[in-house]
């Protein structure tokens, strides 16, 4: 038995649903323990595409337990619409679970986060304008709404005829938008509210008798460790902790509960919206970064927007581990990298105000402003890796192995798992990260 976190090692986007989905299988509970319907998740498989936002990826797999946690925040028309379309799809939904304590994205949050990011002009931090950080903030001041009041008729009522007033307020006099209705807002999201009761669980209760059971509990964040409110790039984060402690708080468990923490980073690096990016590429190698026109295109799935391309950092992925006390690393994405003429790894910083060199990343304002990337180039290895229908690890090409041991090398961490295409059967698995034993890094690869 093993209950495992599952984090995003860079700024998100790094193919956590498709690891989510291979593991789900040995997985009895899925818990996807913070962010909302800014996340975007997409799973490749039997043909099929399908686009997740707040419903755990693992609701593929029949059996799985799949719930949506206190610490993230949803939005019912999104987990509404994603419900009925994967419904549509010939998904079974009778197991998905979501919290009585997740709070609830309303339409003030929606209204409030479009109208600050446009106040700050050039100084936009890239939020998605999907009301993340308004219900976040709303939250923390002890003025939410949670799923539990939602399914209330009642207490959802009461709350709104002191919520909205207030929040009218702000949108009158702060952004001169039109103030909201109480009865109308009512009327629209008591019904949300009836129709998404029967999956309201207390899920925190449900996990601590599953582990009781000896059950196998797999925890999902969203986003990735870069975007964490207290350790990524800030102010260009999110606005929850993604990163492995998340996963306690966010699902309601101790730390006891945690086995293993399993990092997932791409073979490059990419960004979406705004905030520092050392090692972001233009050009050429840009566009082959980006996958254009293929399965893997790096095209935000909540945002649409074009993703920015670099090569892969290793001193934010050192930092990475440290945060999450990483066992081992899911590595995605090795193909798209078949087609470059050189291989860049960024494996230090130079601080081009003082000269001097890091290998790690200091607590500095503003530092990563500052920064030069100093990169180690390795030998590239023209090869169709995806087509190789690799299963195993020593059928990959020699130049895409030595990469695989060279970032095993400078990160001192396992890669258990390395992807070489958008589809659940492109996978070699060196090790089950939930049943395997923990593998030392002289027996890698």
């Amino acid at each position: 038995m093993a209950n495992v976190v599952l984090v995003g090692s860079q700024w998100g986007d790094e193919g956590k649903a498709k690891v989510v989905d291979l593991l789900s299988k040995n997985a009895d509970y899925i818990v996807r323990y913070q962010g909302g319907s800014n996340a975007g998740h997409t799973v490749n498989t039997g043909g099929k595409k399908y686009k997740f936002h707040l419903i755990p990826s693992g609701i593929l797999n029949e059996g799985t337990i799949c719930m949506v946690g206190n610490g993230t925040v949803i939005d019912p028309k999104v987990i509404l619409r994603e419900i009925n379309e994967l419904q549509d799809q010939g998904i079974d939904m009778s197991n998905l679970q979501i919290s009585a304590s997740a709070h609830v994205t309303m339409p003030y949050h929606l209204l409030i986060d479009a109208a600050q990011e446009e106040a700050r002009g050039s100084k936009k931090i890239g939020t998605t304008c999907r009301g993340i950080g308004p219900t976040y903030a709303d939250k923390s001041a002890r003025s939410g709404l949670r799923m539990c009041e939602l399914t209330d008729s009642s207490a959802l009522l009461d709350k709104l005829k002191t919520l909205i007033p207030e929040k009218n307020i702000i949108l009158d006099r702060l952004y001169g938008l039109e103030p909201l209705n109480i009865d109308e807002v009512f009327r629209e999201y008591a019904e949300y509210g009836k129709q998404l009761a029967p999956y309201v669980f207390d899920t925190a209760a449900i996990v601590w008798e599953a582990n009781k059971q000896r059950k196998n509990i797999l925890f999902e964040g969203a986003q990735g460790t870069l975007l964490d409110l207290d350790h990524g790039t800030y102010p260009y984060v999110t606005s929850s902790n993604p990163v492995a402690g998340g996963a306690c708080i966010g699902s309601g468990v101790g730390p006891n509960f945690i086995d293993r923490v399993i990092g997932i980073a791409k073979a490059y690096t990419t960004r979406v919206g705004e905030g520092p990016f050392p090692t972001e590429v233009q050009g050429s190698s840009a566009k082959i970064l980006r996958a254009e026109g293929t399965a893997w295109e790096e095209i935000g799935t909540t945002t649409g927007r074009a993703r920015r391309v670099g090569w892969f950092d290793a001193v934010l992925m050192r930092y990475a581990v440290r945060i999450n006390g990483m066992d081992c690393l899911a590595l995605t994405k090795l193909d798209v990298l078949d087609d470059l003429e050189e291989i860049l790894v960024c494996n230090a910083y130079k601080d081009i105000r003082t000269g001097e060199v890091y290998k790690d990343l200091p607590a500095k304002s503003n530092f990563l402003k500052y920064v030069e990337p100093i990169y180690e180039k390795l030998a590239p290895w023209k090869d169709e890796t995806k087509s190789v229908g690799a299963t195993e690890i020593g059928q990959l090409s020699a130049g895409a192995l030595s990469y695989v041991r060279y970032l095993e090398s400078i990160l001192e961490i396992p890669i258990t798992i390395v992807s070489v295409g958008p589809s659940r059967e492109q996978t070699i698995v060196l090790e089950d990260p939930i049943h395997g034993p923990k593998r030392v890094l002289e027996t890698a690869i």
